[in-house]
Formats: structure tokens, sequence, C-alpha cells
């Protein structure tokens, strides 16, 4: 099975090198789809030396957010397997063999990876922001009967027939309220994996904030009781 990893990527020059190195050493047969969401600070420039047989550089002509970033990319994939890749350091690719294990196996249609169920090592940051995420969990999990520990999380993984199925309409980061609603009404088996996190601050170039904690409760009613 071949895999396309989508990498939607805003201003991480100091960064993008890198994941973008980790992501091609993993050994597993794959295409990354790198979307530039018209990015300033000379990502750019980098990206455009990218491209390759075994990459595609699609770029934005103007910044809509990290939704519309994965929906460019989710038009380009030819895998059997997708998943998502932030363009920063937080998430680890050599997690990918075991997220993708469930779906190999026969068993899920959809993995999310954890940062809350897991024996692997993670950072120790903002207690709001864990208490804020696990709020929005819960209260997606109120309304999708679903009982994951991690909604929010970077590491959602798809049969590509699944995503084919959805409509992406959230252009930033109400995505993940979005999608895991429109997943939980579809007839498809979800699993859940523990991941290692390596979370970053603001000053690193964190960039999810309070106003989109907000946005995520208004896509968590939007898409589950009014769709």
């Amino acid at each position: 099975m071949k895999l396309s990893v989508v990498i939607p990527i805003y201003n991480e020059k100091h960064t993008i090198n890198e994941i973008y190195q980790r992501v091609r050493a993993v050994d597993i047969d794959k295409e990354i789809i790198l979307v530039d969401d018209f990015s300033t600070d000379g990502t750019r420039d980098i990206l455009y030396g990218l491209a390759d047989d075994m990459t595609k550089v699609i770029m934005h002509d103007r910044n809509m957010g990290k939704g519309a970033a994965l929906r460019t990319g989710f038009g380009h994939v030819t895998g059997d397997i997708v998943i998502i890749q932030d363009a920063d350091l937080e998430y680890d690719p050599n997690q990918y063999p075991k997220l993708i294990q469930p779906i190999l196996a026969g068993k899920a249609d959809v993995v999310y990876g954890s940062r809350f169920v897991t024996g692997e090592y993670r950072r120790v940051m903002f207690f709001w922001h864990m208490v804020g995420n696990r709020f929005l969990t819960l209260l997606s999990n109120m309304l999708t009967n679903l009982n994951l520990t991690d909604m929010e999380t970077c590491y959602k993984v798809f049969r590509r027939e699944v995503l084919e199925r959805i409509s992406i309409e959230e252009n930033r980061f109400g995505f993940e309220p979005e999608i895991t609603a429109k997943i939980a009404k579809m007839d498809v088996r979800i699993y859940e994996m523990g991941i290692s996190y390596s979370g970053r601050t603001y000053k690193e170039g964190k960039k999810i904030g309070w106003k989109d904690g907000f946005s995520a409760l208004r896509c968590i009613l939007k898409y589950n009781l009014l769709r």
C-alpha cells in the first residue's frame, strides 16, 4: 500500500527542511504533498527546491488557513492511505508504521493519534490548552457518540476512499471537529493509537489560539446539530 503524507504549511522556514527530511526517511512507500498557505517568511523559497518524483509542492495564492490547505492537498493524493503531518516538529513521522497498522490489518478505516492515551513521551506544557482540548473533545464525543480522547490531534489517518466521501468546508482549525463529525456519521471503523508529542511554545511558532477554540466550539455544534 502507498501512503500519502499531506503537509499544510504556513511560515515554517525554521522547521520545514527538518520535518520534510524526517518524513522522507520513513521506510514506507509514499508520496509527500506540501501545500504552502501563502507563507511570507521565506518558506516558499525553500519549498520550490523540494519538488521531485516523490514530492508535490502546491502554492496557495493567498492565505486561507489549515483546513483550506488540507482540502487542496487531499485533492492531489494518489495513495491508498492518507495521513496529515504538521510542518513543525511537534509530531514524529517515525510513528507512521504503528498509526497505519490498524488499517493495514483490515481493522480500521480511520485512525487518530492520541497525545493523551500513550506510554510515549510528551512535552509538559500549557495546562489550559489541555483543559480546552479535553473540553472540546468531550463535547464532540457527546454529540458524535464516539469515545475519542484527542479530537484535536494532528495525526489523523484515513483510507483514501473515506476522504473521497467527505467535503471539507472549514478553512481554518475548525477542520478538526468538522471532519470528526462527518466521519462519525459514516459507517467506518475508527481507532486510536497513542503517540509521542513534543509541543512548542508561541515563541517557538505555535499558532493556534483562544479564538480557534471558540471556532472549534462553533463547528462542533454546526456539523453535529445543524447538518
